[in-house]
This record gives structure tokens, sequence and C-alpha cells, in this order.
């Protein structure tokens, strides 16, 4: 999402200037090219030269050279650059963003940006609560300008609350939401299940499986990097989104998930039904735990509802659905059995025979079934370079 892309970024001077460092590392790991605007006051927390030998450009702070008399045009800064991103922010660059004050090189930038404009605030609580400040953010909010929200916890000056630069991984986060906006999805609506269900036998016990739900939060992040509104429909997994604008809907049984998955299939532009879904629910669910004095115990199940079915069933016309299936014996004919069964559009076929792929690993091995053309084998990668192939099929497939 960033590879390419020119991030123009402001330090501030704020203890938090420290995680500047690392915010670079990140954003140029993620491909972005970036050069760095520093106040004088931030040159007091960290040095140029890090932040030079990171960015692998200048480090620009004057208006110009006094040696040479070479010109840091404010101007050229801000045609350059795809997003200005100030972080760390402090009250007093926010105050004279709002009042217009142009005092230093960070702040005619900033005039002159005709880009988009991101702040992550960083300071004490009682500065970040104070009326004034409350008042520039919303200034700056009122003028579009992207407010990475502070976090709360320990301060520099010993005092807990809010005011606490958002990490370096969370803005990196936030900058990818920014320019997903302008992504091939933008406006589309995904709904995801993810995950494994969990089927009560008493108070204790379930049945289960193994699924992580790596592979449905990757197709999310892929996504929603691509501009979408997701919805994530997730069973009890250890995943948290990764980018901001994913809504996970929480669900522990099939049922559950099958009325969630109604609940939000309506609008939507494309399902991909990714979850490990038990077919089989406990008919009788014991009030209290089940003891072992028995000899045996027979446990008695029913079928639960048929998600994917469902889908194929009643999605809004031109809905894409897109399904998954997990084998063990006769793998292509049983997905593209499955694939007319549930009357979908792509079914995404694991074998469970692959090295490396199914359930845990993150890495995966998929081949596509589609209705109406031969099927597409994806080789053994990170299940985020697989989301990749996945949503680049099914944008084909919205084109038809």
């Amino acid at each position: 999402m960033l590879k390419g892309k020119h991030i123009l970024l402001g330090v501030t001077g704020s203890i938090a200037a420290y995680k500047s460092a690392m915010l670079v590392r990140l954003l140029v790991k993620q491909g972005a090219e970036v050069k760095v605007v520093m106040t004088e006051m931030a040159k007091q927390f960290i040095t140029p030269l890090t932040m030079a030998t990171l960015s692998k450009n200048p480090i620009l702070v004057d208006f110009y050279n006094p040696e040479n008399g070479d010109w840091n045009s404010h101007v050229s800064l801000g045609i350059w650059a795809d997003l200005y991103l100030i972080a760390p922010c402090s009250a007093n660059t926010m105050g004279k963003m709002v009042s217009g004050v142009a005092d230093n090189l960070l702040l005619t930038s900033y005039l002159s940006a005709k880009c988009k404009v991101a702040v992550a605030p960083a300071m004490d609580l009682d500065m970040y609560r104070h009326p004034s400040t409350q008042r520039n953010i919303n200034t700056l909010k009122g003028w579009g300008v992207e407010i990475i929200e502070p976090e709360s916890g320990e301060l520099a000056s010993g005092l807990e609350g809010k005011g606490r630069m958002a990490e370096p991984e969370d803005i990196v986060a936030q900058v990818e939401g920014i320019f997903a906006r302008e992504g091939s999805l933008c406006g589309k609506k995904v709904v995801i299940t993810a995950g494994p269900t969990r089927e009560p036998i008493d108070p204790v016990r379930y049945i289960t499986n193994h699924s992580s739900g790596k592979m449905a939060y990757a197709l999310a992040r892929e996504a929603a990097l691509r501009g979408a509104e997701v919805v994530v429909v997730s069973g009890p997994v250890n995943i948290k989104p990764s980018l901001p604008g994913i809504r996970v809907v929480d669900v522990v049984t099939a049922g559950e998930m099958f009325q969630a998955t109604k609940e939000n299939v309506p609008g939507a532009d494309i399902v991909i039904l990714c979850a490990a879904v038990a077919d089989f629910t406990v008919a009788h669910v014991g009030e209290q735990k089940i003891k072992r004095e028995k000899s045996n115990y027979n446990l008695e199940l029913t079928p639960t509802n048929d998600i994917a079915a469902w889908v194929g069933r009643n999605r809004d016309k031109g809905t894409v659905a897109v399904g998954f299936a997990l084998e063990t014996n006769d793998e292509r004919s049983n997905a593209a059995g499955k694939l007319e069964r549930k009357q979908l559009d792509m079914i995404v076929l694991n074998s469970m025979r692959d090295s490396g792929a199914g359930f845990g690993y993150d890495t995966n091995k998929v081949t596509l079934f589609f209705k109406d053309k031969e099927p597409v084998e994806c080789q053994l990668k990170s299940k985020g370079d697989v989301a990749v192939d996945i949503v680049d099929n099914i944008e084909e497939l919205m084109k038809c």
C-alpha cells in the first residue's frame, strides 16, 4: 500500500520524538520514500543524523543553508508529498497550525501542503484535555486534518492519562488506511467470516477445530487496504484487526455466526466465507459438567445451518460470493461440487496434504475454482500474499 508513496514527516519538540525513528524505519520498510522536517526543539530529543540515516534523505530544519544559500522550498515539499504526517505533534505546533503562524519550515510546509495532512498529538494529559487544545484538535478535524488519537498510559511527567503518541505500528496502520480510501474497492462493502466456531457440550467443554483465523484477517486487511468497508464476523481467535475501519462482530457458535452473517450480508458487494464453521452442534447441552461415572456416553449431534448455501441463495443481485473448501481427499472434485451446490462464484481450495498450508500456518497454498473458467493455482506463499491473489480474482469477477 505504501510502496512508492511520498511521505513528509514532521517532527516537533516532544519526548515522543524518539518514536519517530522507528516510525521512519517502518514507513521505509513498507516501500515509502520519506523526507523529514524537524523543528529546532525536536533536535534536542533526537538527532538529525539518526533520522537522515533511517530515511536515507537529508534532514530539513532551516529555510536555507547558511553555508551556500541553498533554499529548502516549503512549496516544493508540499507538492512532492502524498501525505504530510506530523508525529509527534506538540500542543504548541497544533496551536500554530490553527492560527496560521509560519515561524519554522515545518509550519510553512504545512501551510503550503496540497496533500492530505495527519497529526499524531503527544503531550501531557492536562495539556491534551485543556479546552484550547481540544478546540484546536476539533478545528483541524473540521479542516480535514486526520487526527491519530493519542493513547492512555504512563507519561513523561510520571502521570497516567491520555496524551502518549500512538505507537509507530499503529500510526503506520492509520497511514495505510488514509491511502486505502483511494483504493480499487473504495465505497464497497465486504463481509468476511473468520475463525472457528465452538459448539458447547456442557459449561466447560465444546466441539471446535484448529482454525486460527489468519487467512480471513489477511483478507480483511487486503480489502481494507483497497478502500473497502470491511465487516468480519469472527469466531474465537487471538487476532486483532491490523487496520482502522475493520469492524469485527464477535460470535462463538455456528448459530451465532449464521445470525450475524444474515444481518450483515444485505448491501454487501462481496461476501467471503472463510470461517471453519462446525457442521454439527450438540443436540442437548448439559447444564452442569458431565461426569465420567458412566462407562460410555453418546453425544447426539444435529446439523448446523449451512451459511454458505444461505448466502448463495439469498445474496443481493451483483454480490460476489466466495467460499472456502478445506479437503483431505478428492480435493478438486469436492471443491467443484461445493461451488455448484452452494451457488457461489468462487471456491478457494485448501488441501490438508499440502505442506505449509491450512490451519495455523502463516503460509498457504490454494487453488481458485470458478463457474465459467479454468482453476487458478497459487503457489505456497504468505497468507497476506495469498489474500492479494484472492482479492485480485474477486475484482475480476466484479467486472464480469
